[in-house]
C-alpha cells in the first residue's frame, strides 16, 4: 500500500461536511494566534492600553478575513460570503457581551493587568463550549429539517426581547451563578495574583487545602456569559448557513478579535448604545428569513450580508452621533 496514497485519501476524509485538511488548517492557523497572543506577546502580567489593545484587535480581524478569503477561494463564493456573514453578526452580537465582561471584573474587582489572562483562558472555554453547541446544533438541523424554523423563531422573539430590554443593566453581584459557586466553593477573599487555585491552612483544620480566587471565578462567570449569547449567535448564523466548518469557524474567529478589543471598547461602552436596537433587527431579519423561506425563496447571501452590515452600520453610526460629546456655548 502506498503511503502517500493514504495519507492522501485521509486528508480528504469528510469531517461535518468538509474535508479533514480544512479543519486541520483552521486549526492550525488558531493555535498559532493564541500561542502568538499569549506566548510571546503577553508572556508577563501587564495592563494592555488602548492602543496595543487596537492594533492587537485590528491583527486579528485581519487574520479573519484572510481565512474567508481563503475560505472563497477553497470553496466558492457562496461560502466566503456566508462566512463573511456569519463573522459580522458574530463580532456585532459579541459587543453586547463586552458590556456584561466590564461588569463581571469591576463586581470582583480583578485590575486590568489580570484581565487579559482570564480572557485568554475564557477563549479556550468558548473554543470548546462551541464546538459542542454547533455540533448538536448541525446533528438536530440534518436530523430535523424543521429545527431551522424553531431557529427562526427563536431569533424573531430574542430580537424583539432585545429591543425592549436595552436599558436593562444586568445585577452582577447578585448573580444566581456567582452565589452559587461562593456557596459551592472555598473562596479566598482577596485575589492571588494571576493564580485561579492556591493551596491555603482551612481555617478549622489548619491542613493546607485548594482554595478558588475570585480570578476562577470571574472566568466562570465570562464562560456563562459567552454561553448564553452564544444561545443567540449559533442559531443566527445557522439561519446563515447549515454548514458547520462556516458556522464555527466564523464564530471563532469573531470572538478571538473581539476579545483582544475588550480593552479598548470597555471605557466607552456609552457610545455604542443604539447599536443594541440594531443587533435586535439584524435578529427579527434574520430569523424572518427563515420562517418566509417557503414563500419567498432563498434570501441571496449577498443581500443577506448587504442588510446585516447596513443594519450594523447604521446603528454604529447613529451610536456614535447620539452620544457625541456636546459643546458648551460661551
Amino acid at each position: 500500500m502506498d503511503l502517500s496514497l493514504w495519507n492522501a485519501a485521509w486528508l480528504h476524509t469528510p469531517v461535518m461536511g468538509q474535508a479533514a485538511w480544512l479543519w486541520m488548517v483552521f486549526g492550525t492557523v488558531v493555535v498559532t494566534l493564541l500561542v502568538l497572543d499569549l506566548g510571546v506577546l503577553h508572556r508577563e502580567e501587564r495592563e494592555i492600553g488602548v492602543r496595543e489593545s487596537l492594533m492587537l484587535s485590528a491583527g486579528y480581524i485581519t487574520a479573519g478575513l484572510l481565512f474567508g478569503a481563503w475560505v472563497t477561494w477553497q470553496l466558492g463564493t457562496q461560502s466566503g460570503l456566508d462566512y463573511l456573514t456569519g463573522f459580522l453578526i458574530e463580532k456585532s452580537l459579541s459587543l453586547d457581551n463586552i458590556f456584561v465582561i466590564a461588569l463581571i471584573f469591576s463586581t470582583l474587582a480583578v485590575p486590568r493587568s489580570l484581565q487579559h489572562r482570564v480572557l485568554f483562558w475564557g477563549i479556550l472555554g468558548v473554543i470548546v463550549l462551541r464546538a459542542i453547541m454547533i455540533g448538536l446544533g448541525a446533528a438536530l438541523v440534518e436530523t430535523l429539517s424543521w429545527t431551522l424554523y424553531l431557529f427562526g423563531a427563536f431569533l424573531v422573539f430574542t430580537g424583539i426581547r432585545m429591543w425592549k430590554a436595552v436599558d436593562e443593566v444586568p445585577d452582577i453581584a447578585n448573580s444566581k451563578l456567582l452565589g452559587w459557586l461562593r456557596r459551592h466553593m472555598r473562596v479566598t477573599p482577596e485575589l492571588q495574583g494571576q493564580a485561579f487555585f492556591v493551596r491555603q491552612p482551612h481555617p478549622q483544620t489548619g491542613r493546607a487545602v485548594w482554595w478558588a480566587t475570585p480570578l476562577f471565578l470571574a472566568l466562570c462567570m465570562v464562560e456563562a456569559a459567552d454561553l448564553v449569547f452564544a444561545v443567540d449567535s449559533v442559531p443566527a448564523i445557522f439561519a446563515i448557513t447549515t454548514d458547520p466548518f462556516i458556522v464555527y469557524t466564523s464564530n471563532i474567529f469573531a470572538i478571538l478579535g473581539l476579545r483582544a478589543l475588550y480593552f479598548a471598547l470597555s471605557a466607552m461602552m456609552d457610545r455604542f448604545h443604539y447599536l443594541k436596537y440594531a443587533l435586535a433587527a439584524v435578529l427579527v431579519f434574520i430569523g424572518g428569513k427563515i420562517l418566509v423561506h417557503d414563500l419567498v425563496g432563498k434570501v441571496p447571501a449577498a443581500l443577506s450580508l448587504s442588510v446585516t452590515g447596513g443594519l450594523i452600520a447604521a446603528g454604529v453610526i447613529v451610536s456614535w452621533w447620539k452620544t457625541r460629546p456636546q459643546r458648551v456655548a460661551v
